[in-house]
């Protein structure tokens, strides 16, 4: 039945697995592998993508990869083949030490979308350690006088490996004064005693040696020895006597270097140096020497280094009296380690979304993360939160595992980014919490259209400009970023499909600086309009509109032209004049037009016959009263460069009056629905432009009828 057992064990430990799934306490799905210490590197553990149920390729596209507490991966995930490797050779003793069973965990995090999956990976022990004593060579000394039976405690062996590769069974070489008997221990590994089964007698053999084996139970087994030598002394008649055989002590996890355990006390009967006695830790592993003293003198087991109660949480001391004769007794302090709340929560984040698009749907998740405290008992329920109010939520997802889920809408104009403080707290005595900062970072998306620095503008461009001057520009901002922020500047045509506008203005699509294709003439059109189209370089992309005019500044490059009287060549008009007329008489009427705009300084010169003399007047028009149909020459302007045009009456005689009519030209059609007024030639106006005002039924300048 042991070899069957031992063949079974065998057949673990060479490498073959074992995969099985379980649901855990949170409802969610593990998946849990198997594995020999010792397997070289890259050797095959599982098919883990057959095994979550999906298809080849899918790992790989799914961007797979392993997390780990720590970022300390001991597999490696071949993302096409969904193949689960060794990626280096594990031992379980540097892994686990003498914790058994040894579990490697990890999560397989995918995305698009965001999963995670929890994987535990036991690693069985193979007999790769022999047991071992760390004192090669022991020296017993026994009195003489020990009476049969006497029980004398060896040191344990040590031996790395667990379960049935660990220490199983101790031997002893021949002997006929002792035999060896087995122990164990309530904590840590078997320890042997040597039985006294033949009176010693120093005169006959002052000493006696003995070879103990410690051996394991692997297969094949393998064995450490040590080399006892027993000196016989001479005669001492009463060993040491404790107070108790077994001493019982609680100790906080927390208490201090230093800290007292328990005190032990031993008696001896005997007298003088014999009866003086002194306490040590004698045959303890290791572990108990770090973390505990004894004072020789007092018997005070005082702590020595500090206390886990998460790592160890009882300890069985041995402790020996030793009189001056040599004769010593035996022991036990049982240190029970209470458990404080010592340690906080621990957060661990195994992935984060960012950037994250600022139109992200609620419940998108941002981030997985898995909280742990190693104060089991005392630390109590754990809660998480989110130290500020922010547009995220932590939401469980199964144990200790938790996911941050967006909770309210983002604006990336508004904020550009998030520190997401998660709190996880306990509810032990002290309570005590950490805090992990998670940067989230959000990603702009095209939300927000151009819009132009002013409701419209007004340009102006002077006549007889050069072309392709620039007349100004419109500017738009856009809030987005990036692409979405890039803003592209165009001319709309009019509604009315009529293309005119584009030969005589033209925009810089990058920056939208506005130039003058032809040379402007006022006399032709005196303001004109458009409209400007700004559009960002989103996916889909928005845009925004503004209206441009641009007025043509007037320059004096036109001399007046008189429209009546209708001259003839060089020769004189003539007008009749009655014999009987008096000063003041209205002789004739002077019409006069200058394509222009105002101000006109009429020249009149009256050859009057009055007593042989000639006067010569010089008249502003800027106080004639003409008739509402022509434009008067007011003073309510300059010319740059004044083209005079003299008129005399052939009669020398009358009231001289020049009226100038404003010479009506053509413009470009604009937009419907601008209260803009459209002329027969179809000129856009503005409401209140002078050639609105009536030219009369026929279209020409009314004069006085008197004499025409």
């Amino acid at each position: 039945m042991a070899i069957a057992r031992r063949k079974l064990l065998q057949s673990r430990q060479v490498g073959s697995l074992l995969l099985f799934l379980c649901l855990s306490v949170g409802g969610a799905a593990a998946i849990r592998y198997s594995v020999a210490e010792e397997m070289e590197s890259g050797s095959f553990v599982a098919n883990v993508a057959k095994d979550l149920g999906l298809e080849v390729g899918k790992l790989a596209a799914r961007g797979a990869r392993l997390v780990s507490e720590g970022n300390i991966l001991h597999f490696r995930l071949h993302r096409k083949t969904g193949d689960l490797f060794v990626k280096e050779k594990l031992d379980r003793e540097s892994l686990c030490g003498k914790a058994d069973p040894c579990v490697l965990e990890f999560e397989i995090v995918l995305v698009e979308p965001l999963q995670s999956f929890r994987v535990e990976v036991r690693v069985f022990d193979i007999n790769d350690n022999a047991p071992v004593f760390l004192n090669k060579e022991p020296l017993l000394k026994i009195p003489e006088s020990t009476p049969l039976g006497s029980r004398f405690p060896l040191q344990s062996a040590q031996d790395l490996d667990v379960g049935l590769n660990g220490l199983q069974n101790y031997t002893l070489s021949t002997s006929e004064y002792f035999h060896l008997h087995t122990r164990f221990r309530s904590h840590g590994p078997k320890y042997a005693e040597l039985v006294l089964d033949k009176p010693l007698d120093r005169e006959e053999q002052p000493e006696v040696n003995l070879t103990i084996t410690a051996v394991d139970g692997g297969s094949p087994p393998k064995s450490g020895t040590a080399h006892i030598r027993v000196e016989v002394l001479d005669v001492n008649d009463h060993v040491p006597q404790f107070s108790r055989l077994v001493y019982r002590a609680q100790v906080p996890e927390n208490s201090a270097n230093g800290s007292l355990v328990a005190t032990v006390t031993a008696t001896d009967l005997d007298e003088g140096s014999n009866k003086e006695i002194t306490y040590s830790l004698a045959q303890n592993p290791e572990v108990i020497l770090q973390t505990f003293q004894i004072d020789s003198e007092t018997g005070e087991v005082r702590l020595k280094g500090s206390l886990d109660f998460e790592a160890i949480e009882t300890y069985d001391i041995d402790i020996q009296a030793t009189d001056g004769g040599g004769l010593s007794a035996h022991s036990k302090v049982l240190v029970e380690v209470v458990d404080v709340n010592d340690n906080p929560p621990e957060v661990t984040v195994s992935s984060v979304s960012s950037p994250l698009p600022e139109d992200s749907p609620l419940q998108t998740v941002v981030a997985l993360f898995s909280i742990r405290d190693r104060d089991i008992r005392v630390g109590g329920k754990i809660t998480c939160f989110l130290k500020e109010d922010l547009p995220f939520a932590v939401k469980p997802t199964f144990r200790n595992s938790y996911s941050l889920v967006t909770d309210r809408g983002m604006d990336r104009e508004e904020v550009s980014g998030y520190n997401i403080t998660l709190v996880a707290m306990d509810t032990g005595t002290p309570t005590l919490s950490s805090e992990t900062v998670i940067e989230v970072l959000i990603s702009d998306i095209n939300d927000n259209p151009p819009v132009f620095q002013e409701d419209s503008y007004i340009l102006t461009v002077p006549e007889n400009n050069s072309p392709a001057v620039f007349i100004g520009k419109v500017h738009a901002e856009d809030l987005d970023l990036g692409e979405n922020a890039q803003i592209t500047y165009s001319l709309l045509p009019p509604k009315s499909g009529d293309l005119s506008v584009f030969a005589y203005i033209s925009i810089n699509s990058d920056n939208g600086k506005l130039y003058a294709l032809r040379t402007m003439d006022y006399e032709a059109i005196q303001d004109f309009q458009f409209v400007v189209k700004a559009t960002d370089g989103g996916f889909l992309s928005l845009s925004s509109q503004v209206t441009v005019r641009v007025v043509v500044l007037d320059d004096n490059d036109n001399c007046p032209m008189i429209l009546y009287p209708l001259q003839n060549g060089t020769l004189p008009c003539n007008d009749l004049v009655p014999r009987s007329a008096e000063a003041g008489y209205l002789v004739t009427k002077v019409v006069a037009v200058d394509g222009d705009s105002v101000i006109f300084i009429t020249h009149i010169c009256q050859k009057i016959k009055y007593r042989e003399k000639f006067t010569i007047q010089e008249h502003f028009c800027d106080d004639c009263n003409f008739s509402n149909n022509l434009v008067q020459g007011e003073a309510s302007g300059s010319t740059s460069q004044p083209c005079p045009y003299e008129v005399s009456s052939a009669t020398g005689t009358g009231n001289s009056e020049f009226w100038f009519l404003k010479r009506l030209m053509p413009n470009f059609p604009f937009p419907h629905g601008t209260g803009e007024v459209k002329t027969e030639a179809g000129s856009s106006l503005p409401p209140d432009s002078d050639r609105n005002r009536s030219w009369g039924s026929e279209g020409h300048a009314q004069v006085s009828d008197d004499y025409m």
